[in-house]
């Protein structure tokens, strides 16, 4: 079995020979068979144990356990003490999830602060069947059911190459004590009625079932490759970024088939769940306007577009800006630089639109900067009469998200500068004109 463990270490690139390991170790035998492995094979390792408190006097007695362990392989002991029924209350999750996040936030302190490389834990072949039991009733779809994976950021699975007939075969071949759990037995948990109630109907149709189930489980995850490839090349195709915004072309998203799955695997990266995207997909025919939101994001969905934007972007400090005639610059919520020209100076018009040119004289200060409001009007650049500012967003074909984020800049009630677009007639420069207020908006790209 040894020889196997090196191989598997190296066929997956779990880590390298001069790399120091986090073993966590339970002192149950999949554990303990994994410290001795590591000892033989001459690796560096730590161990690391968690106790608890969920078996009274048992949890004590296999922190004893495990700390004599470490002092027969000579290596560094870590222990923690956890209330974890007490954390499962104050957050509201179960027993099991709460030991989780305790002892994996705490691995990872370790792994910090005493230069570990990986946590490896001691799940094998079974786990995985078992797993994959857990994910099937759970949902999760081929991503839950590519078993358990050998490396998954700094965590690696060291014995997913062995059964637990072989780990016990190990074990008993190398005379090692281990300890074990009494709540194993128990069926309450469904991992262990999975184990002792599931598996051994299947094992009884089919006496091969667990290497079965291994070899499906590696297929699934091989097709899960390609699956995986195929939706990432789609995601770059249809989503595009721009500024501070991702946009999906509702048509072209239509196009695909199921057009759930594709959709699902878009959007989960802004954290939207299964509901909102199912509620979303029966909304695409409809007229534009409908918002979807996630804890992190809101979708709008336009005339041509999915836009979706990051709650914190759309986030402002205040709602109406005052501009007197001595300010320079303002920084938020835009980046804009104003100034006077003297009667004397002679004024080259950049005609980009992110200059605004404006006779002084006809401005009343201090002038305001404020998001417009259905029934503003202006008098479009070029134009004799007036326009409604909502009417000149439709010409542009400004997307919902557009409207919300386009800022004008306002003398008294009259809009003067649609910021970024137009300016008002009534206040362009003329030969008449003595004075120029000009503004610059910096776009940030």
């Amino acid at each position: 079995m040894l020889k196997q463990f090196k191989r598997y270490i190296a066929a997956q690139k779990l880590f390298l020979r001069k790399e120091k390991i986090l073993l966590t170790v339970s002192g149950g035998i999949d554990s303990v068979a994994m410290c001795e492995l590591f000892y033989q094979a001459g690796l560096q390792f730590g161990i690391a144990h968690c106790n608890f408190g969920l078996r009274a006097g048992e949890s004590d007695v296999d922190e004893i356990f495990v700390k004599t362990l470490a002092e027969k392989y000579d290596v560094t002991f870590y222990v923690n003490r956890f209330d974890t029924a007490q954390y499962a209350k104050d957050h509201g999750i179960s027993i099991q999830m709460a030991a989780r996040e305790l002892r994996y936030k705490w691995f990872d302190e370790i792994l910090t602060a005493e230069n570990y490389q990986y946590i490896a834990t001691a799940h094998h072949q079974n786990d995985e069947i078992e797993t994959f039991f857990i994910n099937l009733m759970r949902g999760t779809g081929v991503a839950g059911l590519h078993g358990i994976l050998p490396k998954q950021n700094r965590i690696i699975h060291p014995l997913l190459f062995a059964n637990r007939d072989k780990i016990k075969e190990f074990v008993s071949l190398n005379n090692l004590d281990y300890r074990e759990d009494s709540s194993n037995s128990s069926d309450k948990y469904i991992r262990n009625a999975i184990r002792h109630q599931i598996v051994p109907v299947f094992k009884q149709l089919a006496g091969d079932f667990e290497q079965t189930m291994i070899e499906n489980i590696r297929k699934i995850r091989d097709t899960e490759t390609v699956f995986m490839e195929m939706l990432e090349l789609k995601r770059a195709q249809l989503l595009k970024t721009e500024k501070d915004r991702v946009l999906i072309n509702i048509a072209e998203l239509q196009m695909l088939n199921p057009l759930r799955i594709y959709l699902f695997h878009f959007l989960s990266t802004y954290n939207f769940n299964g509901e909102t995207i199912e509620s979303l997909i029966n909304a695409l025919d409809d007229i534009s306007g409908k918002q979807f939101f996630s804890p992190t994001h809101r979708l709008l969905k336009d005339r041509e577009n999915l836009i979706i934007i990051g709650l914190e972007e759309e986030a402002t400090s205040c709602d109406l800006i005052s501009i007197t005639a001595e300010t320079n610059t303002i920084e938020v919520p835009l980046h804009i630089d104003f100034r006077q020209t003297t009667e004397s100076e002679i004024i080259k018009i950049n005609p980009d639109k992110n200059f605004a040119y404006l006779d002084f004289d006809k401005l009343k200060f201090p002038l305001t900067l404020r998001k417009w409001k259905q029934g503003d009007f202006f008098y479009p650049y070029g134009m004799n009469g007036k326009k409604k500012v909502s009417d000149f967003f439709t010409d542009q074909k400004f997307s919902i998200l557009d409207k919300e984020q386009t800022w004008l800049l306002c003398s008294a009630e009259d809009i003067v500068w649609i910021i970024g677009w137009r300016i008002d007639d009534r206040y362009k420069l003329s030969n008449k004109s003595k004075k120029a207020f000009i503004a610059h908006l910096y776009k940030t790209e």
